[in-house]
């Protein structure tokens, strides 16, 4: 599967942003799906999962309530609702699909196969 991320911007801290992420080439219902930020001179850090059919979430401590990570699998797409935008969410964030983690999603971002481009939020304060 391929992954094709959009969406990002510039925004005003406690603004709102929603990252589009569609797949290509393979079935989309295989897979767990994540987001994952890198902010510059930083790790990449987890962001948010969904396993295989959306009924299990999983979010980081610091995007908890403020973002959300629908999936739609008959657009093969796979979205993050971000709100109340805070300056430290600044970063380029990227998908990732997991077939081993298909079932429950996973923090482990090393259980990620497939990867999109990235695309850049920042947040302005």
């Amino acid at each position: 599967v391929q992954l094709q991320a959009s969406g990002g911007g510039l925004v005003q801290a406690g603004g709102s942003l929603r990252l589009s992420c569609t797949a290509s080439g393979g079935t989309f219902s295989d897979y767990a799906l994540a987001w994952v930020r890198q902010a510059p001179g930083k790790e990449r850090e987890f962001v948010a999962t969904i396993n295989w059919d959306g009924s299990k979430t999983d979010y980081a401590d610091s995007v908890k309530g403020r973002f959300t990570i629908p999936r739609d699998n008959a657009r093969n797409t796979v979205y993050l609702q971000m709100n109340t935008l805070k300056p430290d969410d600044t970063a380029v964030y990227y998908c990732a699909a997991s077939m081993i983690a298909w079932a429950s999603g996973t923090r482990r971002i090393g259980e990620y196969g497939t990867w999109g481009q990235g695309t850049q939020v920042t947040v302005s304060s």
